[in-house]
């Protein structure tokens, strides 16, 4: 290639010469080319769909000059004009049809003259900034023929697949930017420009950085030159470099020679797929030492590096294998050279701290936590699912520690040094050639059955759980009882402990279903499955016994604040909480529970709390259990109960009690953002008698019970919901349905409809305090986040909560206890200035529906959760003109925390 570089432009203008050698058994008429840069083309490529899918509009309505593209000027083929096709719906995959076939063995040159317009690095870190140009699949990169050609379209995934090649590369650029790059490099100067030589064998990708001010050194170790520009400038050139000659020694150790003699280690590498701790804290914070984190960074990155250019790997459909070369590497680097790091460094050594089970655990068991915090919430997928098809949380972190901790076991089960030499001899084997996860079975020189883990721990997601069910002593030996608790059988280890020394360790094999051992009695405490952790195992908290028998199997402890789950405790978490509303003032309380970060099965919560307004007692308790199926068409079935007491109004009490039981459905798959839901609630309310409501006490004590249905598709350009509530009380019942559609259209304007239709059944009620509410529902079954639930006048009566009528001004007919349909409409008109208008038909017994309207201005500043709108025109007129307008304001705000939790995952899981 001759490649010259645009600054203003921010382009490439490319003279390229392929050379394709037909290695196949196939004669071939056309060729495929992977033209990734012109993936940046507009919203509608295969990318621009994949970024909105991962919850970011950026490129979606970003401007013309921040895209990139590719022009083809003239291509010939070994001189005479060719033909080149891109697709529609892939343009970023290029089929150049050859002048006659393309026998094996035999070689064709094609000649291509193009333009790269460069994107702006902001959508996938890889393009042009203000200071720099990061250049990652920039140019026509010939695909690969195995059977097919595999082509694959450009998801911001690292992964293309492309040939080990030769590459001679003359680049030429404005003389005062510097290049950094994995070839051979050679330079040449002139007044106005600078060219560069670049030269490799056997490379694939290739990745140049381009760049006027920077901190980019080169690293010259025992073997090759490191160029990385890895933040690490409080530590000296020869400390980092003794840092890289050690990490090379170890990964030649366990994988042999690299390849070239150059390697860079771009930090955009790191920021793409950082070590997770380390990029949660500031800076300041950081409880690791400089020259710790320096070295798991660029540890990393480098052997990440060293597996890609090791191999030839197809990641979109073959990546476990590699996934658990590198997390292993991980582990053992860790092991050995920094074997008392704890996950969370420093911080572990802190009063307060230093007791809590998070601060005791070992750098490399985040690994096991993180995956048990997936395979809890169902989240988990197979490792031999495509790349593309998972989630963003399985394909950063997930599957990746899953196929690391899954080496790490098969090391414990048949000995470190089998594994060691099936990795060496792999290494070997498939130097430059193309890796092949599923015979790597083949290098593992044992004759125990490992079906286990090549069929279920690989290919499916299901989880691993074994519990000791009993114990039976005799005067020598004891009887041990193990139930496997789910469909995949790997081996486990029993354990017999005293005093937390390891006194007796034993492999078990082939528990399908349960069986009993007998072992020794050897003056053993308890007796342990999986003591040391290392099966990647759903539960832990069931793997073990007390020889002796106690009250307790295992003793009660107590903590502050929330922790890590420690399977050795019956753990109870006492919490701070806070909250606050009209009637109680500031809410402060002390929760106790039995949750931990990762969910459990059965989870309960019992919250008092004390009102400093009210002067009053007040809480809540909740009890959860939960189940989720695996591989079934319903992903989690819960059934709980619950209750709250607090004030409702002033001096004014209520104790309300629920049943309830929902089933949630499976989505598609894990890319999948839509959710079906289905429930049924029993809830009682118990309020103290309102002296101006005597008259009425059906609105006192009643009991509902309620069926429900719920679909949710939240994307982020189109978002559509609908729901339908059936409710049955003493004194009526009621139908309800909802159905919400948001849009944004290619101007970055929302478009927001909701309809609304409710309709009783029955109604024998004196009040309309269950009737179907305009504006501000009466929320009696208190679900709501109100405020201040029972104000009729001042701020805290001008909070809505959009349900219902979903109306924003206050009108002269506010319910209906009869049918009530509305639609609630809104239009951008300005970021997150928005127009809205309200049209509604109320209808009451005895009277002529009663037609409402409303419009204003709605300021969106977070969906559903921060929002205020301003009332214009409506039945009562101009209301911007009526006296006290700013009564009329109205106001929605969310400060649940599981809410905004839920709005910042989107996208990741």
């Amino acid at each position: 290639m001759d490649v010259i570089l645009f600054p203003e432009s921010n382009s490439l203008l490319i003279e390229q010469e392929t050379t394709f050698y037909n290695d196949t058994e196939t004669t071939l008429n056309s060729i495929f080319f992977h033209n990734w840069p012109n993936a940046f083309r507009d919203n509608k490529t295969p990318l621009a769909k994949r970024i909105v899918e991962n919850y970011s509009k950026s490129f979606h309505f970003t401007t013309e000059k921040n895209r990139g593209k590719t022009s083809i000027y003239e291509m010939n083929i070994d001189g005479e004009i060719a033909i080149w096709t891109d697709f529609v719906q892939n343009p970023d995959i290029l089929e150049v049809r050859l002048k006659k076939p393309l026998k094996p063995g035999e070689t064709v040159t094609i000649e291509t003259t193009y333009e790269v317009i460069l994107p702006n690095d902001k959508f996938t870190r890889y393009g042009r900034d203000k200071e720099r140009f990061n250049l990652r699949y920039w140019f026509l990169s010939p695909a690969i023929y195995e059977d097919s050609w595999k082509v694959y379209n450009h998801l911001d995934l690292d992964d293309l697949y492309v040939n080990f090649t030769d590459y001679d590369i003359t680049f030429t650029a404005p003389k005062d930017y510097y290049l950094a790059t994995d070839l051979d490099k050679f330079t040449v100067a002139n007044p106005t420009n600078i060219t560069y030589k670049l030269k490799g064998q056997k490379e694939q990708d290739v990745e140049i950085v381009l760049y006027k001010t920077g901190y980019y050194r080169t690293f010259f170790t025992n073997d090759l030159a490191v160029t990385s520009n890895l933040n690490g400038t409080i530590l000296s050139d020869q400390l980092r470099t003794d840092i890289l000659n050690r990490e090379l020694s170890f990964l030649r150790e366990y994988l042999g020679d690299f390849n070239q003699k150059h390697i860079l280690i771009n930090s955009v590498s790191y920021d793409k797929n950082p070590v997770y701790g380390f990029n949660q804290l500031p800076t300041f914070l950081t409880p690791f030492s400089d020259s710790f984190e320096w070295d798991i960074k660029m540890f990393k990155v480098l052997s990440q590096k060293y597996i890609e250019q090791l191999f030839l790997i197809n990641k979109r459909e073959d990546h476990w294998l590699s996934d658990a070369l590198h997390t292993y590497l991980m582990i053992k680097y860790v092991e050995r050279f920094y074997p008392e790091m704890k996950a969370v460094g420093d911080i572990s050594k802190i009063w307060g701290v230093k007791s809590f089970k998070l601060a005791k655990i070992d750098f490399n068991e985040k690994y096991a936590f993180v995956n048990q915090f997936a395979t809890r919430k169902n989240l988990d997928q197979a490792l031999t699912t495509p790349i593309d098809s998972l989630s963003n949380f399985n394909r950063k972190l997930v599957n990746k520690y899953k196929a690391g901790l899954g080496l790490r076991y098969l090391e414990d089960y048949l000995g470190e040094e089998i594994i060691y030499e099936a990795i060496k001899n792999y290494a070997d084997d498939f130097r430059n050639k193309k890796l092949i996860s599923e015979v790597f079975s083949n290098y593992l020189k044992t004759d125990k059955d490992l079906k286990w883990f090549f069929g279920d721990y690989v290919e499916t997601n299901k989880k691993i759980d074994y519990t000791i069910k009993r114990i039976e002593k005799t005067e020598d030996s004891i009887h041990v009882t193990i139930k496997n608790k789910r469909n995949i059988a790997p081996p486990v280890k029993l354990y017999g402990i005293s005093d937390k020394e390891i006194k007796f360790e034993e492999w078990i094999e082939g528990i399908d279903s349960i069986t009993t051992v007998t072992i020794p009695r050897n003056g053993f405490d308890r007796i342990t499955l999986n003591y040391e952790g290392h099966l990647p195992e759903n539960n832990l908290r069931n793997n073990w016994k007390n020889v002796k028998p106690k009250l307790f199997n295992k003793p009660v402890q107590m903590r502050f604040l929330m922790d890590i789950e420690d399977p050795n405790y019956n753990q109870l978490f006492y919490i701070p909480t806070f909250g606050y509303n009209f009637y109680d003032g500031i809410i402060l309380g002390l929760a106790f529970t039995n949750k931990t970060i990762i969910n459990k099965n059965f989870e309960y919560k019992i919250s008092p709390s004390y009102g400093f307004k009210s002067n009053d007692l007040s809480g809540s308790y909740s009890v959860l259990y939960q189940y989720l199926p695996e591989n079934k068409k319903v992903d989690r079935f819960a059934v709980g109960v619950g209750g709250s007491n607090f004030n409702y109004a002033p001096d004014l009490r209520y104790n309300s009690f629920s049943a309830s039981t929902s089933v949630t459905f499976r989505r598609k798959n894990l890319r999948d953002v839509a959710n079906r839901a289905m429930s049924a609630s029993f809830i009682s309310i118990d309020k103290e008698f309102d002296p101006e409501q005597l008259e009425h006490p059906e609105t006192n004590k009643y009991n509902v019970f309620s069926l429900g249905y719920g679909y949710s598709r939240p994307g982020i350009i189109t978002d559509l919901r609908y729901s339908a509530n059936l409710q049955f009380a003493d004194k009526f019942s009621k139908f309800s349905a909802t159905a919400r559609f948001r849009k944004l259209t290619n101007t970055n304007t929302q478009f927001d409809v909701r309809w609304y239709g409710g309709v009783f059944l029955r109604n024998d009620t004196a009040t309309d305090y269950f009737s179907f509410a305009l504006d501000r529902p009466t929320d009696y079954l208190f679900q709501y986040e109100y405020l201040g639930r029972s104000e009729d006048t001042g701020f805290f009566s001008q909070q809505v909560i959009i349900n219902e009528g979903g109306f924003k001004s206050m009108l002269e007919v506010p319910f209906a206890n009869q049918w009530l349909t509305t639609v609630n409409m809104s239009v951008g008109i300005w970021r997150w200035a928005e127009v809205y208008g309200d049209v509604g038909l109320v209808k009451n017994r005895g009277m002529n529906p009663y037609f409402a309207y409303d419009s204003g201005v709605r300021f969106n500043f977070v969906q559903d959760i921060l929002e205020v709108y301003f009332p214009f025109y409506s039945n009562l007129g101009w209301e911007i003109a009526q006296p006290r307008y700013a009564e009329k304001i109205r106001f929605v705000l969310v400060i649940r925390p599981k809410s905004i939790y839920n709005f910042i995952r989107r996208g990741f899981y």
